[in-house]
């Protein structure tokens, strides 16, 4: 099954559950996707986003509430996606998410 589409997210931080909504393009060579994560803090783009398998990395720079470069990384089960996004000194903090529609 494809990794694409969009995703209903939470990512458990410490400041709460931060609910977001994660879009994942595939490129034409399968092995690449862009896309975005649009929650209450904003839009983030996503940068060199690299699929393997069913496996998803990423990397995103947040400007809220401080500049930070968030790297992510997930698994895309069915519907389901699990990972994780690394918040520098703040340290992994768990992802999940399930396919919309």
């Amino acid at each position: 099954m494809s990794v694409a589409g969009t995703y209903d997210t939470v990512v458990k931080s410490p400041m709460g559950d931060q609910k977001g909504t994660f879009t994942v393009v595939p490129g034409d060579d399968g092995n690449t996707f862009t896309g975005s994560m649009a929650g209450g803090m904003g839009s983030m783009d996503v940068k060199d986003g690299k699929i393997n398998g069913n496996e998803l990395t990423w990397a995103m720079d947040m400007t809220v509430p401080m500049p930070m470069t968030l790297n992510c990384t997930a698994t895309v089960n069915g519907d389901q996606m699990t990972g994780t996004v690394n918040a520098g000194a703040f340290g992994d903090m768990p992802l999940t998410g399930q396919r919309q529609g």
